[in-house]
């Protein structure tokens, strides 16, 4: 019962922000006047199978692990002698026949879905989820400890962490993990006056909440629950951001990363614990899969971002056999990042290492 909660779960995040993502491509080339060919949600054979009055052909395909739009000749954006040598009937709708702004609108609307998802869910969490909030007020600072050291006492109220603001406990933990191997500056409140006072890196900063120092449940009306919504995007963007940056810079391990099988362990742990915690795992993951896509690397969006700017700055195309080498590169190293993923997961479930 519990394998079959986990696939579920999976298959109802995965489906749900695969689908906004999509979407996002289909609405924009539609609206840009470009003809989309398909519309599938998973890999392989269709389980299902049909076609719209446009002519997009929408598919339910048996490996639901991602998805795809198939833009008619979007694959010519390398191959511009095969655009200009079609027939005018052909061209219509096509990909190129469109200016580049359009194209850049097209590309970049599926990450932009992603991240209204994710905001829109964060409303609504904001909005309907009474909580309480655990104040950032230190209980107690252990002996000798990285703060005890630094000068931080019981009563203090952090303010700011390396210029982030800390409004809860939450956020200050997760600034914490942020700060990893540097030294943070850390904004203190004693007494009305205000300190500043050095962390030294460590695994345990030796600060211990006051239990007493929490605000009453309660929800946000509908203006601010948008603001902490859009603010709870872009902290988790920053965050996932920071970590791949100290993933590539030694200051985390690899070995964090995680495939589908890490996203349908967490899923369905969020699926038995309720409706708001599965709808934040849907909302994180929907942020994960904008950024992701946002990096600059060929076959993802951002790859093909960069180029229409690249194009744009110098004025010409970039076609030919070079670019086709960047796509194969890019495909490589996608599918070596999945590889790794999976070894990681199944290294971890199996315990190999």
């Amino acid at each position: 019962m519990h394998t079959l909660l986990t696939i579920v779960a999976l298959l109802i995040v995965l489906g749900i922000v695969v689908f906004v993502h999509e979407l996002g491509h289909f609405m924009a080339a539609r609206w840009a006047g470009v003809r989309v060919d398909a519309f599938s949600i998973g890999f392989g054979p269709a389980i299902l199978k049909w076609s719209d009055k446009r002519g997009t052909v929408w598919k339910l395909c048996c490996l639901p692990l991602g998805g795809y739009v198939s833009i008619y000749g979007q694959e010519d954006m390398f191959h511009r002698k095969k655009y200009t040598h079609l027939p005018k009937d052909k061209k219509v709708g096509h990909y190129l026949s469109v200016p580049a702004w359009k194209q850049f609108i097209i590309i970049a609307a599926g990450v932009c879905m992603n991240f209204v998802l994710a905001w829109l869910i964060y409303s609504a969490d904001f909005m309907f989820r009474p909580r309480t909030v655990q104040l950032p007020v230190i209980g107690q600072v252990l002996r000798n400890s990285v703060a005890f050291k630094a000068g931080v006492k019981p009563g203090d109220v952090i303010m700011k962490i390396n210029n982030a603001n800390i409004d809860n406990w939450g956020e200050l933990i997760i600034a914490k993990e942020l700060a990893s191997a540097k030294n943070s500056e850390v904004l203190v409140a004693r007494k009305n006056k205000l300190i500043t006072v050095t962390l030294q890196p460590s695994e345990r900063w030796g600060l211990i909440a006051d239990g007493s120092k929490k605000t009453e449940p309660r929800t946000k009306p509908f203006f601010k629950a948008l603001y902490s919504g859009l603010r709870e995007t872009y902290h988790q963007s920053k965050t996932l951001l920071v970590v791949l940056k100290q993933i590539i810079t030694g200051e985390r391990s690899a070995k964090q990363l995680g495939s589908f099988i890490t996203i349908a362990q967490v899923s369905g742990q969020a699926l038995e614990i309720g409706f708001f915690a599965f709808m934040a795992i849907i909302a994180l993951l929907s942020v994960n899969l904008a950024v992701i896509n946002l990096l600059p690397l060929p076959v993802l969006d951002g790859g093909y971002l960069l180029i229409l700017l690249i194009e744009a700055i110098i004025r010409r195309k970039l076609d030919g056999k070079a670019m086709e080498i960047v796509i194969v590169c890019g495909w490589i190293l996608i599918l070596l990042l999945f590889a790794f993923t999976m070894w990681n997961d199944l290294a971890r479930v199996f315990r190999l290492s």
